[in-house]
Protein backbone atom coordinates (compact mmCIF):
# COMPACT_ATOMS: atom_id res chain seq x y z
CA UNK A 1 0.00 0.00 0.00
CA UNK A 2 2.96 2.54 1.13
CA UNK A 3 4.92 1.41 -2.01
CA UNK A 4 1.80 2.80 -4.33
CA UNK A 5 1.71 5.91 -2.97
CA UNK A 6 5.25 6.62 -2.95
CA UNK A 7 5.45 5.45 -6.53
CA UNK A 8 2.02 7.83 -7.50
CA UNK A 9 3.71 10.65 -5.90
CA UNK A 10 6.85 10.87 -7.57
CA UNK A 11 5.05 10.42 -11.18
CA UNK A 12 3.16 13.73 -9.95
CA UNK A 13 6.53 15.13 -9.29
CA UNK A 14 8.24 13.63 -12.54
CA UNK A 15 5.14 14.81 -14.61
CA UNK A 16 4.96 18.03 -12.87
CA UNK A 17 8.67 18.67 -13.76
CA UNK A 18 8.31 17.82 -17.49
CA UNK A 19 5.26 20.31 -17.81
CA UNK A 20 7.40 22.81 -16.04
CA UNK A 21 10.38 22.22 -18.39
CA UNK A 22 8.63 22.14 -21.90
CA UNK A 23 6.92 25.25 -20.70
CA UNK A 24 10.10 26.67 -20.02
CA UNK A 25 11.50 25.88 -23.32
CA UNK A 26 8.84 27.09 -25.23
CA UNK A 27 8.97 30.76 -23.79
CA UNK A 28 12.49 30.40 -24.31
CA UNK A 29 12.19 29.95 -28.03
CA UNK A 30 9.56 32.66 -27.93
CA UNK A 31 11.93 35.67 -28.33
CA UNK A 32 9.58 37.96 -26.45
CA UNK A 33 10.46 40.62 -23.96
CA UNK A 34 10.16 38.52 -21.38
CA UNK A 35 12.61 36.17 -21.86
CA UNK A 36 15.04 38.49 -23.26
CA UNK A 37 15.68 40.62 -19.63
CA UNK A 38 15.27 36.93 -18.12
CA UNK A 39 18.52 35.89 -20.60
CA UNK A 40 20.03 39.03 -19.26
CA UNK A 41 19.79 38.94 -15.59
CA UNK A 42 20.77 35.01 -15.38
CA UNK A 43 23.77 35.55 -17.90
CA UNK A 44 24.80 38.76 -15.43
CA UNK A 45 23.98 36.15 -12.30
CA UNK A 46 26.23 33.21 -13.79
CA UNK A 47 28.86 35.62 -14.44
CA UNK A 48 29.09 37.20 -10.89
CA UNK A 49 29.21 33.76 -9.80
CA UNK A 50 31.96 33.09 -11.61
CA UNK A 51 33.97 35.87 -10.82
CA UNK A 52 33.12 35.37 -7.07
CA UNK A 53 34.82 32.27 -7.74
CA UNK A 54 37.75 33.47 -9.23
CA UNK A 55 38.47 36.30 -6.85
CA UNK A 56 38.03 34.14 -3.93
CA UNK A 57 40.47 31.63 -5.50
CA UNK A 58 43.07 34.37 -5.95
CA UNK A 59 42.63 36.24 -2.35
CA UNK A 60 40.98 33.83 -0.31
CA UNK A 61 43.67 32.53 1.84
CA UNK A 62 45.07 36.74 2.33
CA UNK A 63 41.32 37.21 3.55
CA UNK A 64 41.20 34.19 6.05
CA UNK A 65 44.43 34.74 7.45
CA UNK A 66 43.20 38.65 7.60
CA UNK A 67 39.76 37.43 9.48
CA UNK A 68 41.80 34.79 11.55
CA UNK A 69 44.82 37.24 12.55
CA UNK A 70 46.67 35.80 15.46
CA UNK A 71 47.86 37.70 18.22
CA UNK A 72 46.60 39.92 21.01
CA UNK A 73 43.43 41.82 20.29
CA UNK A 74 43.92 45.69 19.89
CA UNK A 75 42.35 48.58 17.54
CA UNK A 76 42.80 46.90 14.54
CA UNK A 77 41.40 43.11 15.66
CA UNK A 78 42.64 40.31 16.60
CA UNK A 79 42.01 37.50 18.96
CA UNK A 80 41.46 38.95 22.43
CA UNK A 81 43.17 38.52 25.47
CA UNK A 82 41.74 35.64 27.76
CA UNK A 83 42.49 34.97 31.52
CA UNK A 84 45.06 32.44 31.41
CA UNK A 85 43.73 30.54 34.17
CA UNK A 86 40.52 29.50 32.26
CA UNK A 87 40.12 27.11 29.34
CA UNK A 88 38.28 28.18 26.69
CA UNK A 89 35.50 25.07 27.60
CA UNK A 90 35.19 26.08 31.00
CA UNK A 91 32.71 29.14 32.10
CA UNK A 92 33.16 32.33 33.81
CA UNK A 93 31.61 31.12 36.66
CA UNK A 94 34.20 29.00 37.52
CA UNK A 95 32.71 25.67 36.59
CA UNK A 96 35.13 22.99 36.23
CA UNK A 97 35.10 20.84 32.92
CA UNK A 98 32.92 17.82 32.60
CA UNK A 99 34.42 14.76 31.97
CA UNK A 100 32.94 11.98 29.36
CA UNK A 101 31.56 9.62 32.54
CA UNK A 102 29.51 12.46 33.54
Amino acid sequence: MEESWDFEFLSRMVDSLVSFLSEFVDDWLANDMRVAVFKILFTWLIISLVAIHFAWKVYGNTVNDMYYRQGTGGQNGGTPDTAPHLSGWESAAGDAMKTHRE
